[in-house]
């Protein structure tokens, strides 16, 4: 889509759906490895009394060398993320990958949003959804409140409910959404999967989940094009002593364009 109807859906209901958006071979290579993450993350929960046996979630999903990074790499949209950012530089905050397994019921299956300070009319995060399986009725899609993005308090679970549309798509599929859009995933009652990989970006001078720069290392990020160093914090981060604030500009660890 154009970037005109991308903004008349994002400020209308909140979301915007690209059918279709990754080849098969990708969607299978993604859908792999975020499970093989999801087993990763789960094992960290358990060892450190999270939960008794995963929550079907992993987070921080980058740095393998496989097919999540040459997702990333890929900067599919880049246009609609500088767009919604007024073309200012932003950074990734989160990649969590999400297993959608049958009848499992956790935090995502409550209504929420994937920021908490809200600021009416200004543009803080955007959420990325990969679908890795076809998102349907009985697998659960992700539910969305149409035009909640401008709502600051939390609806009721009944109004929710009562108002609330699914997101439906093919696997490959990807919906970009406002992070103030209030959603939940839905219960998977079928037997299989449903498995998405879920990111969000943000301006770069707002926190992200991790820091992608130091958990990745500089021989890591040398290795990176330059949007790729954008986006996962390179140019945004924060010196730790006095001979990382002391750098010459070519050097500085955050930049003067990142707000």
């Amino acid at each position: 889509m154009d970037q005109i109807e991308f903004d008349e859906r994002m400020q209308l209901n909140g979301w915007a759906v690209f059918e279709d958006a990754l080849p098969d071979h990708l969607i299978q290579e993604l859908k792999r490895d975020c499970l093989a993450w999801i087993e990763v993350c789960r094992e960290y929960q358990i060892a450190n009394r999270i939960n008794e046996s995963g929550d079907g979630t992993g987070h921080h999903s980058v740095g393998q060398g496989k097919s999540i990074d040459a997702f990333l790499d890929m900067h599919l949209f880049h246009p609609y993320l500088s767009h919604f950012f007024n073309d200012v530089p932003y950074i990734m905050h989160a990649c969590n990958p999400v297993g959608g397994f049958p009848k499992l019921d956790t935090y995502i299956h409550k209504v929420h949003r994937d920021v908490a300070t809200y600021i009416p009319d200004f543009n803080m995060r955007i959420n990325m959804l990969v679908m890795l399986d076809d998102f349907t009725l009985e697998n659960g899609a992700t539910r969305v409140l149409p035009g909640s993005h401008r709502q600051k308090e939390k609806p009721s679970d009944d109004a929710f409910n009562t108002d609330c549309e699914p997101i439906l798509g093919k696997a490959g599929s990807v919906v970009l959404f406002n992070s103030y859009l209030w959603h939940k995933g839905g219960l998977n009652t079928t037997a299989r999967n449903r498995v998405a990989l879920t990111l969000s970006f943000g301006l770069a001078f707002v926190k992200p989940q991790m820091d992608y720069a130091r958990y990745l290392g500089e021989e890591h990020g040398r290795r990176l094009s330059d949007l790729s160093r954008q986006v996962l914090g390179y140019n945004a981060r924060v010196p730790t002593t006095l001979d990382e604030w002391y750098k010459p500009k070519s050097e500085r660890l955050y930049w003067a364009n990142q707000g």
